[in-house]
C-alpha cells in the first residue's frame, strides 16, 4: 500500500470519527438516558482499550453525570460509586458500582471473589 493510500485511510477514519461525534451530539441534543450497564461498559472500554488513567475515567463519569442533556440511571448510585472509585481506584469502577447498586437495593452483604472489594463495608469475600 502506498503512502498516499495510508494517509487517505487515516483521513477517512478521522472523518468518520468526527461524523460519529456529530451524530452522537445530535442524538442527545433533546435528551438521552444512559443505563448503568452502558456506563460501566463504556468505562471498561476507556480503561482496557484506550488505557485511560483512573483520574481520566473519573472525569469522564463526572462529565456524564453533569451533562445538561443526559440522564444517568440512578445518578445518586453512580455518584456514590464514583466517590468509592476515586478513593480506591484499584478496585475498578464496575466493582464500586456493583456495591452501590447492592446497597441501594438493600441486598447486603455483596458477595464477591475480589479480595480488594471484600475489604469494603457491606462486601463479603466468598
Amino acid at each position: 500500500m502506498g503512502e498516499s493510500a495510508r494517509v487517505n485511510r487515516g483521513q477517512c477514519r478521522l472523518a468518520r470519527s468526527h461524523y460519529r461525534g456529530e451524530a452522537a451530539e445530535a442524538f442527545i441534543a433533546c435528551g438521552a438516558w444512559v443505563p448503568q450497564l452502558v456506563l460501566a461498559e463504556t468505562i471498561w472500554v476507556l480503561d482496557a482499550v484506550h488505557e485511560r488513567s483512573a483520574a481520566q475515567l473519573a472525569a469522564a463519569i463526572e462529565m456524564l453525570l453533569n451533562h445538561a442533556h443526559l440522564s444517568v440511571q440512578e445518578a445518586d448510585v453512580v455518584e456514590r460509586a464514583l466517590m468509592q472509585f476515586r478513593a480506591r481506584p484499584a478496585l475498578g469502577f464496575s466493582d464500586c458500582l456493583a456495591l452501590e447498586v447492592a446497597r441501594k437495593a438493600g441486598h447486603l452483604p455483596l458477595g464477591t471473589f475480589d479480595r480488594g472489594l471484600s475489604r469494603l463495608e457491606d462486601a463479603e469475600r466468598l
